[in-house]
């Protein structure tokens, strides 16, 4: 996500950056932000200070009218859980009063409607929480609309390149060459992901079963590596 917000140079009318990345604080470090506090950035809701309790009553009186509207069926732990759910990232226009939930997945791509599949998935988690924080914009005449775009990825590298591109460059990604390389990253970085995993799995099965080929064989580095951090003891041998 930060190197969308790097790469992200396109302005609005007032020659600023249109888009904001407020959860994408560096390469390695990322915010969540739950329906309190995205409402709060939109204006769209006042967080009061902590324990004045009036914020989280009021927040989900709203929530249980625009069920109601909508004729959702729900009790309190359905908006207890509602509340809790926070999107993966969040990207913001301010001119334009957009905001729009941004998800990130890696899935099996064996099938052929892998993408699509995950598509309706994402969008199903998250269709209830678009349709709320329209319909409160609407009731306060704020002019924000919310949306969701998302990331899909296969975890033998697969994508829909030509809607990966497009969706970079609506977030403001407007250089050819940057999206292809936010692309190929992506592909590389959810090749090696599998892998790992695999290697991984192969060192805890040998260890079970054959501790000495294990420790003949494999690279002393990633021996000592996996040992340290799974905080690994070898037996002592049975006599």
């Amino acid at each position: 996500m930060f190197s969308i917000r790097k790469s992200s140079t396109e302005l609005n009318d007032a020659s600023e950056p249109r888009w904001h990345f407020p959860l994408a604080l560096s390469p390695k470090a990322h915010a969540e932000w739950g329906l309190y506090k995205i409402l709060e950035y939109m204006g769209l809701h006042e967080i009061l200070p902590p324990g004045a309790g009036q914020n989280r009553a009021t927040l989900r009186k709203d929530i249980e009218e625009s069920h109601t509207a909508y004729a959702i069926d729900f009790d309190d732990t359905d908006i207890d859980t509602f509340i809790a759910q926070r999107p993966n990232s969040l990207a913001f226009d301010k001119g334009k009063k957009l905001c729009v939930f941004l998800e990130y997945t890696r899935a099996m791509d064996t099938n052929e409607d892998w993408a699509e599949k995950k598509e309706q998935e994402k969008n199903d988690r998250y269709s209830s929480h678009l349709g709320f924080i329209n319909h409160l914009s609407h009731r306060e005449k704020s002019g924000w609309k919310a949306s969701q775009t998302n990331f899909k990825t296969g975890v033998r590298g697969s994508l829909h390149t030509n809607q990966f591109l497009t969706t970079l460059e609506s977030l403001g990604v407007k250089n050819t060459n940057t999206r292809e390389a936010i692309r190929n990253r992506t592909v590389q970085k959810t090749r090696a992901l599998p892998m790992s995993d695999m290697i991984l799995k192969f060192f805890f099965i040998a260890l079970n079963s054959k501790t000495d080929w294990t420790l003949q064989n494999l690279p002393t580095e990633i021996v000592n590596k996996n040992m340290e951090r799974f905080n690994l003891h070898l037996q002592p041998p049975r006599l």
